[in-house]
């Protein structure tokens, strides 16, 4: 299944498409040169809008929970991927923990840590999944998707070190543990101070981690980027601003919200008339950390943030877990022309090291082009990516699929590179290191 851009095969996009095909051993030989001065992320996913004129990353998450929506005939690549991700951490190791995310009744998301603990197994390692949920007290089996099930068991820990207590599939030790919970309310004691390694690492996680500084590292990234073929960088770039002492519901720091809303209006409106795009300026407000498509609001003018009625202020106030929203992202919104079957789509690029390992449109059939998709009701397009994202046909257009698909696995690729400058300057070993 490939989506329809409902855009004219002309204009910027499809130059910038032309350039990236001209300078691709450049713009590898550049990658390569890049991961020899920075880590990857052990995984990530990349949400990005395609506007016909404007191809740009939304969003970056460094605990991926789609892994059931990816095309298994790439299963190859994730697998190799993988082992490269696996010996760069624990070179000999043998066994993974994955520790999931707590809301284990999500059978989407469940069948998410199945396929993931699938591709691991197939990479040569023994893998279970231990919970830190307070609900799992005992080795327990749950529904997921496909008449599939996944057995969770309860984590201990014994001195510096998490472990599987089992007496019928035996006790399990582990090398290394991999993170799929974002940790989005804060830091477990049980994962204080271990001395296994984590992966991601802890300070990955939405306790820590805000979207302002990973697109503050987007811009570093795309700035070098862009001047190494020679072309303006807004066409990857969305614009940013942030505001922070934000209270939704006693409507504290609303004008500061407003009067950046206005700012960041008029410098895409700027860039607009300079291409000539009719279409009117919008910027996505949401919570500067956490996922799940919540605390986001669309606006296209400063006077929608003032006076915010109940509940808009409800939705936006409380992310995840019940946080509660103290500082928000104001982002340039981007456009989607792509559709299926006449409904919004966005493609979802996934990776594993520095590798692109696939990807999937998310659809909506009641969200406009200039809304967000991760919101419930959207599903999943799993065989979009008809060919692998890294192989283009220079001989041909553009804009054929596996020309498109390697433009969007370049940009995914750059926000990759993003995320793990972002990581570096967040490290908290970094600063008692120069001291």
């Amino acid at each position: 299944m490939v989506p329809h851009l409902t855009t004219a095969l002309s204009g910027p996009l499809l130059d910038l498409e032309k350039r990236m095909l001209a300078s691709m051993p450049d713009i590898e030989h550049w990658f390569r040169t890049q991961w020899l001065e920075h880590s990857s992320p052990f995984y990530a996913s990349v949400d990005l809008r395609n506007s016909g004129f404007k191809l740009a990353p939304v969003d970056t998450n460094l605990f991926p929970a789609g892994f059931n929506n990816l095309n298994p005939e790439f299963l190859s690549l994730s697998v190799q991927a993988a082992m490269v991700a696996v010996e760069k951490i624990c070179p000999e190791a043998h066994r993974l923990l994955i520790i999931p995310e707590n809301h284990t009744r999500n059978t989407y998301y469940l069948q998410n840590v199945i396929a993931l603990s699938h591709l691991l197994k197939a990479a040569g390692l023994d893998v279970r999944i231990g919970s830190i949920s307070p609900e799992i007290t005992e080795p327990t089996t749950l529904a997921a998707q496909e008449s599939n099930t996944l057995l969770l068991e309860p984590i201990v820990r014994e001195g510096n070190r998490i472990k599987l207590k089992n007496a019928t599939l035996g006790d399990f030790d582990s090398c290394a543990i991999l993170l799929n919970n974002d940790l989005s309310g804060g830091i477990p004691d049980i994962l204080k101070n271990l001395e296994q390694d984590l992966i991601p690492p802890l300070h990955a996680g939405w306790h820590t981690r805000r979207k302002t500084n990973h697109f503050a590292a987007y811009n570093q990234v795309i700035a070098e980027f862009a001047d190494m073929l020679k072309i303006d960088q807004w066409l990857l770039n969305p614009y940013f601003e942030s505001c922070e002492g934000i209270d939704f519901n006693s409507g504290t720091g609303e004008e500061c919200l407003a009067i950046k809303v206005e700012s960041l209006l008029k410098r895409i409106q700027k860039k607009y008339d300079a291409y000539g795009i009719e279409q009117v300026p919008y910027v996505i407000i949401k919570a500067n950390a956490g996922t799940y498509g919540m605390g986001i609001m669309s606006v296209k003018s400063a006077d929608e943030v003032r006076g915010l009625n109940r509940k808009k202020r409800n939705k936006m106030s409380v992310i995840k877990e019940g946080q509660q929203v103290t500082e928000v992202i104001i982002q340039e919104g981007v456009y989607t022309f792509e559709s299926i079957d006449g409904a919004v789509a966005e493609p979802v690029v996934y990776m594993m090291d520095h590798f692109v390992i696939g990807g999937f449109y998310r659809v909506h059939t009641s969200r406009d082009a200039d809304e967000n998709l991760n919101a419930p009701g959207a599903h999943f397009a799993p065989l979009a990516f008809e060919k692998p994202c890294t192989l283009p046909d220079c001989t041909d257009a553009p804009d054929t699929i596996p020309n498109r698909f390697y433009a969007y696995g370049v940009v995914a690729r750059l926000a990759l590179l993003a995320a793990a400058i972002e990581l570096e300057n967040a490290d908290p070993m970094r600063e008692s290191l120069a001291a």
